[in-house]
């Protein structure tokens, strides 16, 4: 319907331009000539009418298909960019047209020069206004806060946004793929808005593609994760569309989100935990909040655990608790495939999780 209401505005058009251009056009040829090519019909401006309709009927399709691709182009470039950057603009654009139309104003009585200086103004100032307020955001934004009658209402707003800091949650691929966040998410532990950058969500679907099995499982069942989390749930969650074509990598691209939204990144990744820390932007580590809830082992407790393997040393037994803390048991090799007890010696927490080490505990013979 749409297409068809710019094709019929577009062939309106160009019968119009044709019309016009013919009705100043041949006077001026006829002169040039020496005789009127004028008949008592007017023939020649209906004639252009018809020539630019027609015209139009034929370029229709070509440019109708060219707006659209242009709008679609406009559209992706505006989602990439913040909406404070879009309103700078505006207000720039704003300000340079209306100090180029009283420039322009001032020299409009010239010959010539007063037609063509005001679109030309328009233009040079429209842009450069533009272009400066979009750099020089902050140092506007700075300078409107410290008026009187809007410091105030400032300082009030900071006050409130200062306890909803970092109210945003960054999910990184792998915590997604990982599910234990729809647990926590049930659980009522993690509050705000889960923020999924579609950068984020572009490698989860090209996973979900992948020709590989194994990917293609891990792929899909992240997408089910974050539906589950959506609409099970009851968690806000929320697309953001910013992507940074400068850095290639995902890891990258989510860190300078988190800088830019004031936002925790959740993950389990241990490489891209170290470096958001170092960049300055919060980390919920997953693997650090699974190793924060297991129960505190202090040597010299007893407990009864089941040997199920050797260990790396010789005469070592490996056992597991119920959470898959791991217990080597010194001199438990022989003791595999046996319930007993054991005494613990030491506990090392690593980056991986808690170690327990123990020995067998030794029955006190009755006398």
């Amino acid at each position: 319907m749409i297409d068809k209401a710019l094709a019929v505005l577009i062939s309106g058009l160009s019968a119009w331009a044709g019309y016009v251009l013919f009705l100043r056009g041949i006077p001026v040829l006829s002169e040039l000539l020496g005789r009127s090519l004028f008949d008592g019909f007017n023939f020649w401006p209906v004639a252009g009418a018809v020539c630019g309709g027609l015209l139009g009927i034929i370029l229709s399709t070509w440019l109708i298909k060219r707006f659209w691709q242009f709008t679609l182009w406009a559209e992706s470039r505006l989602n990439r960019v913040p909406i404070s950057d879009i309103f700078s603009g505006a207000i720039g654009l704003t300000i340079g047209l209306i100090i180029a139309n009283l420039i322009g104003t001032a020299f409009s009585h010239l010959p010539i020069i007063g037609n063509i200086l005001p679109i030309v103004l328009s233009i040079i100032l429209g842009y450069l206004g533009m272009n400066l307020t979009v750099k020089k955001r902050e140092e506007l934004n700075a300078l409107f806060t410290s008026l009187p009658w809007v410091s105030g209402r400032e300082k009030q707003k900071e006050k409130t946004c200062a306890s909803n800091i970092y109210q945003y949650k960054l999910l990184d691929t792998s915590v997604i793929i990982d599910g234990r966040i729809a647990d926590i998410c049930k659980s009522g532990f993690l509050e705000g808005t889960l923020i999924i950058p579609v950068f984020i969500l572009e490698e989860l679907q090209h996973i979900a593609d992948s020709s590989d099995l194994l990917k293609r499982n891990r792929g899909r069942r992240g997408l089910d994760i974050l539906n589950r989390i959506q609409k099970e749930l009851g968690m806000f969650v929320q697309i953001d569309h910013r992507d940074f074509d400068e850095i290639n990598e995902v890891d990258s691209k989510l860190v300078k989100l988190g800088q830019i939204m004031k936002a925790k990144i959740v993950t389990n990744d241990y490489n891209l935990n170290k470096v958001a820390e170092l960049q300055g932007v919060p980390v919920l580590n997953i693997n650090e909040l699974s190793n924060a809830v297991k129960p505190v082992v202090l040597p010299g407790e007893e407990m009864v655990v089941h040997v199920i393997k050797d260990g790396k040393e010789f005469g070592q037994g490996v056992a597991y608790l119920d959470d898959g803390t791991m217990i080597v048991v010194d001199g438990g090799k022989k003791h595999i495939g046996e319930t007993i007890g054991v005494m613990v010696t030491s506990v090392l927490q690593t980056a991986a999780g808690r170690m327990i080490f123990a020995k067998p505990k030794v029955l006190e013979r009755a006398l």
